[in-house]
């Protein structure tokens, strides 16, 4: 071969190797590109789902969130004579309430109810109904606001109130309320030692809710079945109370004339008002 045709064969050889130099690097950004493109599709995709699952999770979220209670709810609480009376103990039993003995629960020269409780806790829920009308005949609460409990355990998302920083004020009595935790678990009040070792002392090891000291004579936790509360809102809840035959005044009604009585046998039956009303006599002598 000729000095020319090396050289011309040479050039052609560059030209190639330069060729295909460049269709290399030109496949290479092309891969780039399609693995960034997939990339961001996942991106996308995974955003799409955290998007629905945050809309899912809307309600529940809306649903657990604090706030004042419909008009007429808290008024409700107030269950006339006649209701209580024909009620009676309803679904409850006096077996919910457990005798103790002990040193008298007191504060400030008055006996004491004790309740520890969460607000995501489902039986806490169906609870506090209860003892909100039986305090309710006692003394009065400040405006409580509503919260429904978890969305994620049994009974999802009752309708119900809750006593984080209520005030409750009575000449007969100290009700003491301890709202453990918020709907999500969070820690909310801390109890103090002592509320913690009468907690450990009557339901040991002290960490069930909800827990329901009555003057340390009676001790409480679930007094009837909470779905009687399923799918109902605040308002209609509060409405059925005052219904002596609706399954809601059967339970919570029910109840409240057990707490009651409990509480009548710690105030030394005052007032006379609550404390002689039917059935509130008749069930303390099962007590």
């Amino acid at each position: 071969m000729s000095k020319p045709q090396r050289g011309r064969s040479q050039s052609a050889r560059s030209r190639i190797a330069a060729q295909q130099a460049e269709q290399r690097r030109k496949d290479q950004r092309r891969r780039i590109l399609a693995v960034g493109g997939i990339a961001v599709a996942l991106l996308a995709v995974v955003g799409i789902i955290i998007g629905a699952l945050v809309s899912r999770s809307t309600p529940s979220q809306q649903a657990a969130t604090s706030g004042p209670l419909p008009a007429g709810v808290q008024a409700n609480l107030t269950v006339p004579a006649s209701t209580l009376a024909a009620v009676g103990i309803g679904s409850s039993s006096t077996g919910f309430l457990k005798p103790v003995t002990g040193s008298a629960l007191t504060s400030g020269g008055k006996p004491e109810m004790l309740y520890i409780g969460a607000e995501w806790c489902p039986y806490c829920a169906a609870e506090r109904w209860a003892m909100a009308v039986a305090l309710s005949r006692f003394g009065s609460f400040t405006p409580l606001n509503g919260i429904h409990s978890s969305s994620t355990d049994v009974y999802p998302n009752t309708a119900t109130l809750t006593f984080y920083r209520a005030t409750y004020t009575s000449k007969y009595l100290v009700f003491t309320p301890v709202e453990n935790q918020d709907v999500n678990h969070n820690p909310l009040v801390t109890t103090t030692s002592a509320q913690q070792g009468t907690w450990a002392k009557y339901d040991p090891p002290g960490d069930s809710y909800p827990f329901i000291d009555i003057g340390n004579r009676f001790i409480a936790a679930t007094t009837y079945n909470p779905q009687v509360l399923q799918g109902l809102t605040w308002s209609q809840i509060a409405t059925d109370l005052h219904n002596p035959s609706s399954a809601v005044a059967q339970g919570a009604v029910g109840s409240a004339n057990l707490f009651t009585a409990a509480i009548c046998k710690i105030t030394g039956n005052a007032p006379a008002s609550v404390c002689t009303a039917a059935p509130i006599p008749a069930l303390q002598a099962h007590l």
